[in-house]
């Protein structure tokens, strides 16, 4: 099978296209067709290992798992002897950032993880793109106790996690003002903004108003710039470390001293939440946002794209003929 590969550290041009062993899946595991997956930070940062950190979970001098991809959209092409909640036919959709995998003809993966049958009506290449960017947003929103009456600022509105936390938040009550380019206001307001900030033309930091929650889905703000728009007992949180790894040692100390504060939560995912999103989809309350596709063989453009930090939502790869 066709595979895309990388067997170092590095640049985008790390990853290259090869054909590897089509897996076997154990007893416990399903084996998926992948009909579609996503480029995103997550496989970024692990490719290029730009935090250190990533190589304590991937491998310190090499990684060992070699063919990134950990949300995707498939078939069920076998099932492992003791697999009893998926069939052979299935159409699902499902994250894995322990093992990734996707971004391949074939992976395979434990039938108990994150993977779930895929939401009738919708296309592979679009089911693909509703785990990562959603399941940041929503532990994080979690953490925060989001609840019906917050009033909460999104930074980096249009981006996966972002544009995830701004439909999630409205779920759950909250007034949303979000921060995106002048070119995507509108397309913010789509998603449910309230009131949508364009960063070109006015700095949210200096806002007169403050915010139960201040969540920074692109990591280019910080505590310190935030705290004045922060109500007395705000958080902040961000999707990045933060200059110094700030954000996990202040995550640490802010809560003992009172007052606003700095969480930041790890990402966990499961079946419920991937039941959770479905159940959004099909009530038209989660879509997730799409900003172009690129063939298995155009990765490492893909991965170049996603670099610029200029992508808009979810970059998909299309691996397989998208049919229902």
């Amino acid at each position: 099978m066709k595979a895309a590969i990388y067997s170092k550290y590095g640049p985008p041009e790390t990853v290259q296209l090869k054909d590897i062993k089509k897996p076997v899946p154990k007893n416990d595991e399903v084996l998926i067709k992948v009909y579609a997956a996503t480029v995103n930070r997550t496989d970024c940062g692990f490719r290029s290992a730009e935090y250190f950190i990533v190589r304590f979970f991937s491998g310190l001098f090499k990684p060992k798992n070699q063919v990134l991809g950990n949300e995707f959209a498939g078939k069920i092409e076998a099932v492992g002897a003791d697999v009893v909640n998926f069939k052979v036919g299935d159409s699902v959709f499902g994250y894995n950032d322990e093992t990734f995998g996707a971004h391949a003809e074939f992976m395979s993966m434990p039938a108990n993880k994150a993977i779930a049958i895929k939401p009738e009506d919708m296309l592979y290449d679009t089911a693909a793109a509703i785990t990562a960017g959603a399941h940041y947003a929503l532990c994080d929103l979690r953490a925060a106790k989001i609840k019906e009456g917050h009033k909460i600022l999104i930074n980096g509105a249009t981006g996966g996690i972002g544009s995830a936390a701004v439909q999630l938040s409205r779920y759950y009550g909250a007034t949303v003002t979000a921060v995106c380019a002048t070119a995507h206001v509108e397309k913010v307001k789509t998603l449910g903004a309230n009131i949508v900030i364009d960063y070109e033309k006015e700095d949210f930091v200096k806002l007169n108003e403050k915010f139960d929650i201040v969540f920074d889905a692109v990591g280019k703000s910080s505590f310190g710039k935030c705290k004045p728009i922060l109500k007395k007992q705000g958080v902040y949180m961000s999707t990045e470390l933060g200059y110094g790894s700030q954000n996990v040692f202040l995550a640490l100390l802010t809560p003992f001293f009172g007052g606003k504060k700095v969480l930041f939560p790890l990402p966990t995912i499961d079946k419920k939440d991937l039941e959770f999103f479905k159940k959004l989809i099909l009530s038209k309350q989660y879509q997730p946002l799409i900003d172009r596709c690129f063939t298995l063989n155009e990765i490492v453009e893909a991965h170049r794209y996603v670099e610029t930090g200029q992508k808009i939502g979810n970059v998909i790869i299309k691996i397989a003929s998208d049919k229902l």
